[in-house]
């Protein structure tokens, strides 16, 4: 069972929180991970790229020369793909490139990244995030007495304002719910600050 020590915003161990086997304990599925990645990447592409078919460049319908005694190739149309300026053929077009991808999967992918993130003391876990105003020295003088560098990521409540606030102008830092969180995020980011909280409300709902 991994167990996890609970720290103050000062670094002081307060407590400690065991943590389900089934949860945070589970070994390392790298072709799963893979394609959690690969869905949620696919999801976020716009699709938007779109070229010119012969139907859509700027050009004339006329007949450019009559079709036989000019010694010329025939033509119908100087906006064909064949001609310079012409349409594109099997170019590229709007698309949507999500696809689905099973719940079950997707959860067992965060599983197991947020298992190998326990194994490599990359996650910590503090018992209450709480700041006295909404300044950004304030989010970074925790980040220095934990020790946790510059690129975090955060999962709290985004009713904690303060910390929302106070966090949203380091570059490197990402403020999101527990219900937000996703494996890009979490391998993208080399350190995740926890509530108490907040990982025990994650641990909720990865255990269904």
């Amino acid at each position: 069972m991994p167990v996890l020590e609970v720290k103050n915003l000062d670094n002081e161990t307060v407590g400690r929180l065991e943590l389900r086997d089934e949860v945070f304990g589970v070994e390392l599925k790298e072709t799963l991970i893979w394609e959690a990645v690969r869905h949620y990447t696919a999801s976020g592409r716009r699709g938007t790229h779109a070229t010119k078919t012969r139907g859509d460049v700027s050009g004339s319908n006329r007949k450019p020369w009559r079709q036989k005694g000019t010694g010329r190739a025939r033509h119908g149309q100087t906006r064909s793909p064949i001609w310079r300026h012409g349409g594109t053929v099997f170019g590229p077009q709007p698309r949507d490139y999500s696809y689905r991808f099973p719940q079950k999967k997707r959860l067992g992918a965060l599983r197991s990244a947020l298992s190998e993130k326990i194994r490599q003391n990359q996650i910590v876990v503090v018992d209450r995030l709480e700041l006295e105003a909404a300044r950004t020295k304030e989010f970074v003088k925790v980040m220095d007495a934990l020790q946790i560098g510059t690129k975090l990521l955060v999962v709290d409540s985004l009713e904690n304002v303060n910390a929302l606030l106070s966090s949203r102008n380091l570059p490197k830092v990402k403020y999101i719910p527990g219900s937000g969180l996703n494996i890009y995020d979490v391998l993208d980011h080399p350190t995740i600050l926890f509530s108490k909280e907040s990982i025990l409300q994650l641990q909720e709902v990865l255990a269904q």
